[in-house]
């Protein structure tokens, strides 16, 4: 069995790795010079690598401190004790202990304890199933109320989902709850001791550290990871798999998995089924316009401050050089102002020019002593598919890891449900694929495989 990997990002890398610790031959094609993808690095002016989005490792990440430790790059992990705020009625207010919540100032005493309630209600889930069921406004408003909902929950959300406040249906009305609550479960788990302080952790050099190292291991058994190298397309007859085109050439796989999102994959199948084409470009995701302000000080000292003025048009402030020491990162301070959009946003036709006035004006009303002497570089990056989006009760519409074409498969970030996508549910769920994908290659082949499971991929936990 030799298999083709489409894209070198954290999921093609893990894919490849955790294959070839089977036994599998591999070969990861990717289209950029560089691996990793959206957690890809990115070159500031002066040289140093810096993650081009931001991206953390939670003290909880047992998948992935348990695969530092196996390529042998646990002792570059680094972790620190973080601190998180909310931006309400023009100032910051922590939110790291109880007290912080009983002092919010938009909640009363009875919000404070519903919102309390709230977390506690959904460490208490056991089966996720039923929250798909019903949508998240409806599920934060039986637990926390409405005036919490209004408050605290409603302008996240807008923000999140690219919402509006011009009187329509918010865009995140058939969200599920499975969305907030995976949320609140990840962020309570985090948090250890008395104090229940939260810590945030990062690889030295970022996240191309691990790739690099898993890059290492699978040339170390005889695959190849091919950079500047973008599949033009998957040639398939319709029903069964030819190969790659790559540079003009049709390179022979028996077996390719493409890592994808599923719009993008659809484009690099052309002779599918009409059908299976239209279910994937169904899957709908958000986008991301995130600009990464490269400062010569702190902004804030939070590492995520969430913001629930709706004039504000980034969706939070996320400070990683709370938790990474500028030491590593050559001394500067890494301050990430995402804005999060949705399919067809208006937000996606403005100009980086317009993009940075727009921001450094709502910045410097939030922070009035901002000196903006203190910016050394303001880089934007733009991405159309970041995360996937689900509806209620529409699991149905999850791809499956195989698909109807011969020899062909899919593993991808919409499968991800309801765990959240960062790299530690990527990379879990790229090693449970590895073994779903051999699983099925040796029935496909004949071979008695009493592990064998269902086509449908198993949804990856949020904790563990």
């Amino acid at each position: 069995m030799t298999v083709g990997i489409v894209g070198g990002g954290i999921m093609g890398m893990s894919l490849g790795y955790f294959l070839t610790k089977q036994g599998i031959s591999v070969e990861i094609y990717e289209a950029s010079p560089t691996l990793g993808g959206l957690a890809g690095p990115l070159l500031l002016g002066d040289g140093t690598a810096v993650d081009r989005f931001y991206h953390a490792i939670l003290s909880n990440d047992g998948h992935l401190r348990d695969l530092c430790a196996e390529l042998g790059i646990a002792d570059q992990l680094r972790f620190r004790t973080t601190r998180m705020g909310f931006y309400y009625n023009d100032t910051i207010h922590g939110m790291d202990r109880v007290v912080d919540f009983l002092r919010f100032p938009p909640l009363g005493w009875l919000d404070r304890i519903r919102l309390g309630l709230t977390v506690l209600a959904a460490q208490a889930v056991r089966s996720w199933r039923a929250l798909e069921e019903i949508s998240v406004e409806t599920w934060l408003t039986r637990w926390g109320g409405r005036n919490a909902y209004e408050h605290l929950w409603r302008p996240m959300l807008r923000a999140k989902f690219d919402g509006s406040s011009d009187g329509q249906a918010d865009a995140f009305a058939n969200v599920p709850a499975t969305w907030i609550w995976s949320r609140l479960v990840r962020m309570k788990s985090t948090r250890r001791g008395a104090k229940q302080k939260e810590e945030a952790g990062h690889l030295l050099g970022g996240y191309v550290t691990l790739m690099e190292a898993m890059a290492t291991k699978i040339r170390a058994a005889g695959g190849k990871v091919h950079l500047n190298a973008p599949v033009q397309e998957i040639v398939t007859d319709g029903t069964r798999l030819c190969g790659l085109r790559v540079d003009g050439r049709l390179i022979r796989h028996e077996t390719v998995v493409s890592t994808m999102q599923a719009p993008v994959f659809s484009r690099l199948i052309p002779n599918a089924a009409p059908a299976y084409l239209e279910a994937l470009t169904d899957q709908e995701y958000l986008g991301i316009i995130c600009p990464l302000l490269v400062l010569d000080r702190p902004l804030s000292g939070y590492w995520t401050i969430n913001i629930t003025d709706e004039r504000v048009p980034f969706t939070g402030i996320i400070e990683t050089t709370s938790y990474i020491d500028p030491a590593y990162v050559g001394g500067h301070h890494l301050v990430y102002l995402p804005k999060y959009t949705a399919p067809g946003s208006s937000w996606l036709t403005k100009s980086n020019a317009e993009i940075e006035e727009i921001w450094l004006h709502h910045l410097q009303r939030m922070f009035p002593d901002f000196d903006q002497a203190s910016i050394r570089e303001f880089r934007i990056h733009r991405e159309r598919f970041v995360e996937p989006l689900h509806g209620v009760n529409e699991t149905e519409k999850i791809p499956a890891v195989a698909t109807p074409i011969q020899g062909l498969y899919l593993v991808t970030t919409a499968q991800i449900y309801p765990a959240l996508t960062n790299g530690e549910s990527v990379s879990r769920h790229a090693a449970l694929a590895a073994q779903q994908i051999v699983r099925l290659y040796e029935s496909a082949q004949g071979v008695k495989s009493p592990a064998a499971q269902s086509l449908q991929p198993q949804p990856v936990g949020v904790v563990g």
